[in-house]
């Protein structure tokens, strides 16, 4: 996401947010926080026209990644920048607990697919058993003879 959007969504000017990020440049390694170049950012403005005044960028924005985002919401001071970050923090732990509710039953399915290997053969040789005994068997075969 760009700066200016980030600003809007935080509430915040963007040079504020700007400068917060530039105060804690440890906290942003490229691959959180880098600037677009010129025909970038002239190409991103064409596509969702937004300079209104000048046709010139006067400066060239920032760009947070997914992670820049998290960061940058823990840096601001905004009443908003507080509350996202809280709820990004609950997603985690969300998250967290989702996967490790997917591990567990992953396992527990392990453990049930093991016990029952081998159970089919079984299975047959009951099924066969009991066919056999719901078999009537042979007619009986009439006696030769005389009767009485």
């Amino acid at each position: 996401m760009l700066d200016y959007d980030l600003a809007a969504l935080y509430g915040v000017e963007t040079k504020g947010l700007n400068r917060a990020a530039k105060r804690n440049l440890e906290r942003f390694p490229p691959d959180f926080m880098f600037q677009p170049t010129i025909d970038e950012a002239r190409h991103s403005r064409c596509q969702i026209g937004t300079l209104n005044r000048g046709r010139n960028i006067k400066y060239l924005p920032f760009a947070f990644t997914e992670q820049g985002v998290a960061m940058l919401s823990g840096v601001l001071r905004s009443t908003r920048a507080v509350q996202a970050n809280i709820a990004i923090m609950r997603a985690f732990v969300q998250m967290r607990e989702t996967i490790a509710l997917q591990t567990k039953l992953a396992r527990r399915l392990d453990e049930l697919e093991q016990r029952f290997i081998g159970h089919d053969h079984q299975l047959e040789e009951i099924f066969g058993a009991l066919r056999e005994l719901m078999d009537p068997g042979p007619k009986p075969i009439p006696r030769i003879g005389f009767k009485t």
